[in-house]
């Protein structure tokens, strides 16, 4: 099988890892991919965002599927292009993708489908903004209705925090503050069938202990030991199944991954958000504990045959991500540094080290090139072995200025974490 993969971030050089593998996939090609991709699969250039090219891409190279990453390419069309020439393509259609690329959609839709989620409002005005946040109080959940790249959310005590992102936005979500412990899950679906994978843990503020802004992603961990016994299957009747019959009776569809982002709260499962593609950082460590050759799972979605899948098979232990951010991260990072250790963060046994903004320097060696620029992802027979696995490894990673968050996973290590 030929398979292209779409865009150039740690999430796919987590995808392309794990079809390098697959014994199915003789072929595998990534545009435009980083400076790791390129060790496992061949680079093209092009760009993601031009729906025409990707497709035009896609049949040159006579792929047999095309794995769509991003959210931006989708949202833009990009899946619709490709399967318009008769190739199968993982990732909903521009339409169905607005599940993310419209919170206020999304919410239209769970309300519809009676999917539980957080009390919200969509504002347009500053008159509307601060009655919402009025209504709501503090902690201020304030959401960009747009696409924002993970980072137009956010939740502060501060009053004139709250009305300054909202009114940086045209057009604001804003919530109710949801307690209880966050948790990831990623439906496969065709539009008809959907095959839930094992949930992850995601940390999204900058530092330790959820200080500071918001940001793309900055470590994961699964599997979620803590979490209720039949969570997936409740999660599965209650959220995916009931927003893919929504969409479906809509006449729109949605095939590829459902991202389900929501908090166990003290009145049961409450969803955050939706987003229509693969989350990073939990891809790494999801995908890390799937046994299921990746590549029959992702065409089996793009040809609406998920129904006839054998039940997927998980690795034992658990995985653990910690991402390494560049100087000044979440604002504008600094690039150009070059990134030294990474063979001696490799070699640390169950480690491996995925890229993310990276580009290879004429010289051959690695230079940063963004904001997340590496993402370190270590297994173990426990989570406390992945864990620590995972941060000697990050300790060996050389990148002047870079920092990273020193607590992930910790309070699950540690049994802190309740429902």
């Amino acid at each position: 099988m030929k398979v292209l993969v779409i865009g150039s971030g740690a999430r796919e050089h987590a995808l392309c890892r794990s079809l390098s593998l697959d014994p199915s996939v003789d072929s595998l090609y990534c545009a435009p991919g980083n400076a790791g991709i390129a060790e496992i699969a061949e680079l093209r250039q092009v760009d993601a965002m031009n729906a025409a090219a990707v497709a035009d891409l896609a049949a040159d190279l006579a792929a047999d599927l095309v794995v769509v990453g991003p959210e931006g390419p989708l949202v833009a069309g990009c899946a619709d292009a490709v399967r318009a020439r008769g190739i199968a393509c993982f990732g909903p259609s521009g339409t169905a993708a607005r599940l993310e690329g419209s919170k206020a959609f999304a919410k239209e839709v769970m309300a519809a489908a009676g999917v539980p989620t957080a009390r919200s409002y969509v504002c347009t005005t500053p008159e509307e903004a601060d009655a919402a946040l009025d209504a709501f109080g503090p902690p201020y959940v304030v959401k960009d209705d747009g696409l924002a790249a993970g980072k137009g959310v956010v939740v502060t005590d501060d009053l004139a925090v709250a009305r300054e992102h909202a009114a940086s936005c045209e057009r604001v979500v804003i919530e109710e503050f949801l307690d209880g412990p966050e948790v990831s899950l990623f439906a496969i679906t065709d539009g008809t069938t959907s095959v839930a994978l094992q949930p992850a843990q995601d940390f999204k503020r900058v530092g330790d202990d959820d200080a500071g802004p918001n940001t793309g992603g900055m470590g994961a961990y699964s599997p979620l030991t803590w979490a209720p016994e039949g969570l997936v299957d409740q999660l599965t009747e209650t959220v995916v199944t009931p927003t893919i019959d929504e969409m479906r009776r809509r006449g729109t569809p949605f095939s590829g991954v459902l991202f389900v982002g929501l908090a166990l709260t003290s009145r049961g499962p409450r969803v955050i958000e939706f987003n229509c593609r693969f989350g990073d950082p939990e891809t790494q460590v999801v995908l890390a504990r799937l046994r299921t050759p990746l590549a029959s799972v992702l065409h089996a979605s793009a040809v609406g045959r998920l129904a006839d899948l054998e039940p997927l098979r998980w690795r034992d232990g658990a995985a653990v991500t910690v991402v390494v951010a560049a100087a000044n991260y979440p604002a504008t990072p600094r690039t150009g540094d070059p990134v030294g250790g990474l063979a001696d963060a490799a070699s640390v046994p169950d480690a491996y080290v995925l890229h993310a903004g990276t580009r290879r320097a004429e010289d051959g060696s690695v230079l940063s090139s963004g904001g997340r620029v590496l993402s370190v992802t270590a297994t173990g027979d426990t989570l406390a072995t992945a864990r620590d696995r995972a941060y000697e490894a990050v300790a060996r990673i050389e990148l002047d200025g870079s920092h990273y968050r020193t607590d992930i996973a910790a309070r699950a290590v540690k049994g802190e974490i309740a429902v």
